[in-house]
């Protein structure tokens, strides 16, 4: 069996001795430039368009990732020839879902205790009692209720946050109050105190965090973005803080990473960065998801994780 692997290539030999170890019949080698020898399965992470060509005996490419923006749209270049009822498969959660709520839980309770507040009367050297926050006042909404917008949402639910959630499309089994569509999305913003971001970047939410819609928040709202630069405006923001609109935000994300020394996130006294670490691969996770989706792929049987070219996740 042979694979090729173009993903986190600053740890491509663990990811190949973990293949390796959980798929003991495969000859796995790193993709490099020229390369269009036959393969079985390509596993991948941003790939450059020259990767996703048709070789002989490739069977599926393996997105790994929680979004799959980068292989879509490596894959809508003319370089690019691989047939559209080839499988594409992204992995489904992996060990994400566990830091995707540690980070977002954090990010709420930090705004919603004010320790933002608390931080710059420490850098004044003032003590000021502020008054109690209420959590019936403290409405979350969740933009993107997939795997990990699923878990976030019933752990803050649990933590007696009121929260609501919207989504693109109808499915049924919601764990909170959700929003349907593009319709319902003006009514899923009203009032919403702190919004988080978990959409997968495609077409139709690419600048869904922009002025019009931050509008719709309650006043000083907080954002906390932990999915794809391109979901964010960015002079929007800067706009909201600068009214007053937001009160604050944490960006996990940028629309260039990483993110340039001179961008104004840096030094803005409202805006919190981290370098993309919401929620990182695990690798045996990964290996081992991968290495059962193969081994059902190989016996004839279906799989999950499926990505849809058209909805773009």
């Amino acid at each position: 069996m042979k694979i090729i692997f173009h993903a986190y290539l600053e740890s491509a030999d663990e990811w190949m001795e973990s293949l390796k170890k959980h798929i003991p019949e495969c000859d796995v080698r790193l993709w490099k430039e020229g390369d269009c020898a036959p393969a079985d399965y390509l596993l991948v992470r941003n790939p450059p368009s020259q990767l996703l060509v048709y070789r002989e005996g490739l069977k599926a490419v393996f997105n790994i990732g929680a979004g799959a923006d980068g292989l879509l749209q490596a894959l809508r270049s003319s370089d690019a020839n691989i047939p559209g009822n080839l499988p594409l498969i992204r992995l489904e959660d992996a060990g994400m879902a566990s830091q995707m709520v540690d980070y977002v839980t954090y990010a709420v309770l930090h705004y919603f205790r004010r320790f933002d507040v608390y931080q710059e009367q420490q850098k004044a050297c003032r003590w000021i009692q502020l008054p109690p926050p209420e959590k019936n006042q403290f409405e979350i909404g969740i933009l993107g209720l997939g795997v990990l917008g699923t878990e976030v949402a019933k752990t803050l639910k649990s933590l007696g946050f009121p929260v609501r959630a919207w989504r693109r499309s109808k499915k049924s089994d919601n764990p909170v109050t959700t929003f349907e569509g593009t319709a319902e999305l003006p009514y899923f913003l009203q009032g919403v105190k702190c919004l988080i971001n978990l959409l997968p970047l495609t077409e139709e939410t690419k600048g869904i965090l922009n002025g019009k819609n931050f509008a719709k928040l309650a006043s000083q709202a907080y954002l906390i973005n932990v999915a794809r630069g391109g979901h964010l405006v960015e002079s929007d923001l800067l706009q909201a803080l600068a009214s007053g609109q937001i009160a604050a935000a944490r960006l996990d994300v940028a629309e260039v990473e990483p993110l340039p020394s001179s961008h104004p996130f840096w030094n803005h006294p409202a805006i919190q960065v981290t370098p993309h670490i919401s929620a990182v691969n695990l690798i045996e996770p990964c290996v081992r998801q991968i290495a059962e989706k193969i081994k059902g792929l190989e016996s004839g049987q279906p799989v999950a994780g499926l990505l849809d070219r058209v909805q773009g996740y």
